[in-house]
């Protein structure tokens, strides 16, 4: 099977790598030709046009930053859309919104094309070595005819049902993550203030009811102050946003999640749109005037599970 795989960013930019490293054929696409150019140098092909990558591609894989740049992706004159033919599958791996996936799962169909929603969740260190989960909505056959291709990128994949379920289970898990990563900060300024021993603060939490993935990742990188978690504020913002607006949808009044927005809008406007999401607990420090430091600690985190082939969960 042809892939053709566009955005290769912090994401995308690994989950194509274990395409390449698995021996796929493949061709990509991004806008830095930079990067474009490691990926010709790692030997896959590089695409000229979205168009020219869509004709080519059994299986075309979208991971974008945002709704509306997949939309520009997909619905352009030259895009994706409109250079689909039928059978071909269009997997969705950016995080979005789901009644986008749907709008245009409905185009994708229309042109005999299948549909796909799979975004990833796990970290980028895992999204590196193929060991980060997918989660797949959408048509069942489709899903088992790519299945060996996810379980590459993948470690456990999870199909979640119908088009856009993917998405909607990925916003939620990505709002738990957001949750917990804003609570470290406030965890972390009273045991500072407290003069706990924050490498054993660390070693507690881990093995307590307290403990969680978020701790165990970006609190190693927050404790060496690099904060470097590969993920920007930026689309901390958008995905707590995209939770946020679906329960709006839903008519779900909820407590937690307008006031989560509030704070990682508060530290982009501080910090940055392109600083590190896991800088959000800076806000703590500053306003107490301490720091969360520790020794022994990475300054970037690095999956040392051996890479395995994935399976479905």
């Amino acid at each position: 099977m042809k892939i053709g795989f566009i955005g290769l960013g912090n994401v995308g930019g690994k989950l194509a790598g274990s395409l390449l490293r698995n021996k796929f054929d493949l061709t990509v696409r991004d806008l830095d030709e930079k990067i474009s150019k490691s990926f010709i140098d790692k030997g896959a092909k590089v695409a000229n046009t979205v168009k020219e990558l869509t004709k080519d591609a059994d299986l075309i894989i979208t991971c974008l930053p945002s709704p509306e740049v997949c939309s520009e992706v997909m619905e352009a004159d030259d895009g994706v859309i409109h250079n689909l033919s039928k059978n071909k599958i269009w997997l969705e791996m950016s995080t979005t919104d789901e009644s986008e996936v749907k709008r245009l799962g409905k185009l994708v169909a229309a042109k005999g094309a299948i549909p796909l929603d799979g975004p990833v969740s796990g970290g980028c260190h895992r999204a590196t070595t193929g060991n980060i989960a997918i989660f797949v909505g959408g048509e069942r056959k489709a899903f088992e005819k790519i299945l060996n291709i996810l379980t590459v990128m993948g470690r456990k994949v999870l199909h979640t049902g119908e088009l856009g379920s993917a998405s909607i289970l990925k916003v939620i898990t990505n709002y738990l993550a957001s949750t917990h990563l804003a609570a470290l900060g406030e965890a972390w300024a009273v045991a500072k203030k407290s003069n706990l021993d924050l490498v054993k603060t660390y070693k507690g939490i881990a093995v307590s009811s307290g403990n969680s993935f978020v701790h165990e990742t970006e609190s190693q990188v927050i404790l060496n102050g690099s904060y470097n978690i590969n993920f920007t504020m930026d689309l901390v913002v958008k995905d707590t946003t995209l939770f946020d607006n679906l329960a709006n949808k839903l008519n779900t009044p909820l407590e937690i999640s307008p006031l989560l927005v509030k704070i990682f809008k508060d530290g982009q406007k501080k910090y940055g749109s392109r600083a590190w999401s896991s800088m959000i607990v800076k806000r703590m420090e500053d306003k107490n005037n301490i720091k969360f430091r520790a020794k022994g600690f990475p300054s970037e985190l690095v999956d040392t599970e051996s890479e395995e082939r994935g399976y479905e969960i």
